[in-house]
């Protein structure tokens, strides 16, 4: 795909801030209206004009010589190739693919999705061989499209009009990529040609774009796929988020396990890039428990190596990986780019690292070109189940539970938001980000006080602390005018303990909105 088909660049006079536009290495807009105050703002020409400039972005990297059947916009003179429905991990991939015939590698590809987001929201996300673009990059092209959104506004572009146009083609890319997960969990088991023979297996893909994985994936390596929901796209998702950190979501793909007395629950995200999964007993592999297991899987193929994750993590994990498997535990910021680029990162210091996860179901192994895919994630525990069934035809899913047995987990854990009114006088006219900041540093003076709780030696985000035998996070979002605050603990009791002492400290911050905090404390 690498775009959407359309025309030229149209002309239009109404002046947008395509800033506006930028969600850290995504672009995020309003594309349909119908929502009182969300103004329509990733218009046809706003979206060509992305486009375009994309594709001169992208002939900035790449050498003259090197420019093949790609992706761009039309009238720019580049041709496109279209791949219709797809996921964001395939349209990396198609960077990557050898394949002549349907003109791959491609030199950069876009993926249209705003993930889980609702119905009126869309969004662009880019990639070249080099992976998904970073917020310069994004910022870059933002401000190529606003000039040449302009010079339409103004007529500029008439010349552009006139130029012969790229072609567009249509390619079937998914099943090429599908291809390529099934032979992966073939290999595991010795090239047998249905691996997965005999074993139940249900997918929720949520009305996204994950429901090719039953019919090119599973059903090819001999699972039987009876019970798989919510197959088809359907942008309002009428039955659930499609987010594997949705409790509605888990629920969905939990019951559909039991219903149909599976082995095993595979649900993903809206775009696939994101995954977790049930076991035959109901247990949800998500969160610390999918990073956990993973980690397991990875460990025992690179003994030794860092698994590198986002701040908001257990404790409980770090002893699993660290304890149990032999293993380092790289705590590092929220934000599944920052995870990743901090395992590239590593890997040039000398310190190697095969595995970028965070919480929310976002996770890169070195082995996949660190692109956070869920599909894969779900391959690489199919290539366990398949490999074990070679020595026992009768093993099911305990073989992936049994995995994180010993995995400590908290009684109570929970996220709580504390927005900061951006308009309240204690802002004195500054910035949310630097009122948060120093909310941080007050909290920070505050615990250091405190002979029951003990600041993390080694952070990278926000504050946090361990103490009553749990820990707390309170750390400033990337993009938002809040702090989440993470609290896990062995008891309630425990939990508001560590409650209090939040409490305590920022309650001294009135553009803090407490109220979420005063709730779950008085519980």
């Amino acid at each position: 795909m690498a775009a959407a088909q359309g025309s030229s660049v149209v002309p239009s006079s109404a002046k947008v801030d395509f800033l506006k536009l930028q969600n850290g290495s995504d672009i995020r807009g309003v594309a349909v209206g119908g929502v009182e105050g969300e103004p329509v703002n990733l218009t046809e020409p706003v979206t060509e004009a992305i486009a375009s400039a994309f594709a001169a972005w992208l002939l900035n990297k790449k050498k003259a010589d090197g420019w093949r059947l790609t992706l761009g916009i039309t009238t720019a003179g580049h041709d496109v190739l279209q791949f219709g429905l797809a996921s964001t991990p395939a349209m990396f991939n198609s960077t990557l693919t050898e394949d002549e015939i349907n003109h791959c590698p491609v030199d950069g590809a876009i993926m249209i999705t705003a993930s889980h987001l609702p119905y009126n929201r869309n969004g662009l996300k880019f990639f070249t061989s080099a992976g998904g673009l970073n917020k310069a990059d994004i910022k870059d092209i933002l401000e190529r499209a606003s000039r040449i959104y302009e010079d339409s506004s103004h007529g500029s572009t008439q010349e552009l009009e006139q130029a012969s146009k790229g072609e567009v083609s249509n390619v079937d890319y998914m099943s090429i990529y599908a291809s390529d997960l099934v032979k992966a969990v073939r290999k595991s088991a010795g090239n047998k040609e249905k691996p997965l023979e005999g074993l139940h297996i249900v997918v929720d893909a949520g009305n996204g774009a994950g429901g090719f994985f039953v019919d090119k994936v599973l059903k090819p390596l001999g699972a039987i796929t009876t019970g798989s929901q919510f197959l088809e796209p359907d942008g309002m998702f009428p039955n659930h988020i499609p987010n594997p950190e949705d409790k509605t979501a888990m629920k969905a793909i939990t019951q559909a396990v039991a219903d149909n007395k599976a082995d095993l629950g595979i649900i993903f995200d809206t775009d696939v890039d994101r995954s977790a999964a049930v076991d035959s007993s109901g247990r949800e592999l998500n969160r610390n428990r999918l990073i956990a297991l993973m980690s397991a899987i990875v460990l025992e193929e690179h003994p030794g190596t860092t698994i590198v994750t986002d701040s908001v993590t257990s404790d409980g994990l770090t002893t699993f990986i660290e304890n149990k498997l032999g293993g380092k535990h790289h705590r590092f910021k929220r934000g599944y780019k920052n995870v990743i680029d901090e395992a590239i990162r590593l890997n040039t210091i000398g310190e190697e690292s095969h595995l970028a996860m965070e919480t929310s179901g976002h996770g890169a192994l070195k082995e996949n070109h660190w692109l956070d895919d869920g599909a894969y994630l779900m391959v690489k525990l199919l290539n366990k189940l398949a490999a074990a069934r070679i020595l026992n035809p009768n093993v099911g899913s305990k073989v992936l539970t049994d995995l994180v047995e010993g995995l400590e987990e908290a009684s109570v854990t929970v996220e709580i938001r504390l927005k900061i009114d951006q308009n309240h006088a204690d802002l004195k006219g500054g910035s949310f980000r630097d009122y948060g900041e120093a909310v941080l540093k007050h909290l920070e003076n505050a615990i250091s006080k405190d002979e029951y709780l003990c600041k993390a030696p080694k952070n990278y985000e926000g504050v946090r602390v361990s103490g009553y035998g749990g820990w707390f996070l309170l750390r400033l979002s990337l993009h938002d005018p809040v702090l989440p605050l993470n609290i896990e603990a062995p008891s309630k009791d425990d939990a508001i303990k560590l409650g209090l002492a939040v409490l305590t400290a920022v309650s001294e911050f009135p553009a803090l909105d407490i109220t979420a905090l005063n709730k779950f404390l008085q519980q």
